[in-house]
């Protein structure tokens, strides 16, 4: 058994420790580590083992299964960034010849692309790389199962042509472009296509006996970037904190941003959590997750992030199926959330560059129709407009160059918001997407589309 306490209170640390544990015990596996991030750094981790003495650690490695996809999908949106594509491209154009090339690059990001879930033939986790030389062995003959765009169907083939889409634009094989421009500027030497000791065997315990037997590790060839890589704890403590915030070295917080928003309607049954670009994303305990499951033949993984939280729990194990392991790296999120929870930023004053009196004159209520609304400023001379009582559309907006703001969030993304003024000069009202919000409510006047009642508000 190891444990780090570090910055986490004692009785937050034993509850960790318990619930990895349990779930050891419980789910059966020769070995399962657990770890917490907070607020970008690694503060416990925590592990339990089938062998006295020989617990693993946050720097033993496992195999991680599809959480390499977040990876792939990184190196995808490098290349939209860097304008060497754009997401609503056709694979197609950027990659010739596989069968499936109208399928555009979101959709394959997104598991929208209608594609199947696995490889024709042999069980490809557990066959050799040999039988699927080509692109058109991942395939098959029918790489379709319904109209891309329609709806989210996992595939690992999809992965698999994100990853040579990498190698084409790149002229440079997947796991080294992945070294260079994500592994070394993170930090994550530990993190690597084939396994390096120390690092766990894989197990299947035999679902009705307390027996075990080894499980092949085949490297997946063409499908590597699908499901290939080893990692630890303390690396993926390292992918979390860039998951959370993004770094300029690998890519900005805006796209990573972009990723964890949700990219395609979730399949029958899976309402409650969707899919973004290249990350899963789950609601549990009144919380975002977002972060991926992996699993190969001997190990299940997870990593699970609340930004809002500041954590990141990761649960590893080498067993082919027993423990559950997206239940135990959320209920380290949540035992820490719950027990410690973030303590807001200080309220500091905006910059005084960022006021004057002009946007200070806009600030307070507006009414949309009979609907109250509340102006506030923003960061970075921005606004956010809600409702002031009940239900309604709350929206940050950015300030444009030109004037005006643009939505952020909500119904109003992508929206703008203008002020309208009188020959004068004076503020009539605000145009939102043809909106009209005035500082009263049906303002007498010609702004209000259709007029306002000329003899006004009334009694019975």
């Amino acid at each position: 058994m190891t444990t780090s306490f570090e910055a986490l209170l004692p009785g937050t640390a034993r509850a960790l420790l318990h619930r990895v544990a349990v779930a050891q015990s419980e789910g059966r596996a020769p070995s399962l580590v657990g770890a917490v991030v907070r607020d970008g750094a690694l503060v416990w981790s925590g592990s339990r083992s089938c062998v006295d003495g020989h617990a693993p650690d946050a720097d033993t490695q496992f195999r991680i299964g599809s959480i390499t996809k977040v990876f792939t999908a990184v190196l995808v949106m490098r290349l939209r960034d860097e304008g060497a594509l754009r997401l609503d491209d056709p694979l197609e154009l950027h990659l010739k010849g596989t069968g499936a090339g109208e399928v555009t690059i979101a959709q394959l990001l997104s598991h929208s692309g209608g594609l199947t879930a696995e490889t024709p033939g042999a069980w490809w986790e557990r066959s050799s790389a040999a039988l699927r030389p080509e692109l058109s062995d991942v395939l098959g003959e029918r790489p379709f199962l319904q109209a891309p765009g329609r709806r989210h169907h996992y595939s690992n083939p999809g992965y698999t042509l994100l990853g040579s889409l990498v190698e084409e634009l790149r002229g440079r094989p997947w796991e080294e472009v992945l070294r260079r421009e994500i592994l070394e500027p993170l930090g994550m030497d530990r993190t690597t296509a084939d396994p390096v000791a120390p690092h766990a065997g894989g197990w299947a315990v035999h679902p009705w006996a307390d027996v075990m037997l080894p499980e092949p590790s085949e490297d997946l060839g063409l499908m590597a970037p699908a499901g290939q890589l080893w990692s630890t704890a303390a690396d993926l403590a390292r992918f979390a904190a860039f998951l959370a915030e993004g770094d300029e070295r690998v890519l900005g917080a805006a796209s990573v941003a972009e990723m964890r928003a949700p990219a395609s309607v979730p399949g029958e049954g899976e309402w409650e959590g969707s899919y973004g670009l290249g990350l899963q994303l789950l609601r549990r305990d009144g919380r975002t997750l977002i972060g991926h499951t992996g699993s190969l033949p001997g190990f299940v993984a997870c990593l699970w992030v609340s930004v809002e939280d500041g954590l990141a729990g990761i649960a590893l194990a080498n067993a082919t199926s027993g423990p559950l392991v997206g239940a135990v790296a959320a209920d380290l999120v949540r035992i820490v959330a719950e027990a410690e929870p973030r303590l807001p930023e200080p309220w500091r004053p905006l910059p005084a560059a960022e006021v004057d009196a002009e946007l200070l004159s806009l600030t307070g209520p507006w009414y949309w129709g009979t609907y109250a609304y509340g102006l506030r400023l923003g960061p970075e001379r921005g606004v956010v407009l809600e409702p002031l009582k009940g239900a309604g559309r709350r929206a940050r907006f950015r300030a444009l160059p030109d004037g005006g703001w643009v939505g952020l969030n909500g119904y109003y993304e992508g929206e703008t918001l203008r002020v309208v003024r009188r020959p004068d000069g004076s503020v009539s009202h605000l145009d939102l997407g043809s909106f009209v919000f005035t500082r009263e409510p049906y303002e007498p006047g010609e702004v209000v589309p259709g007029g306002v009642d000329e003899a006004g508000w009334r009694g019975l």
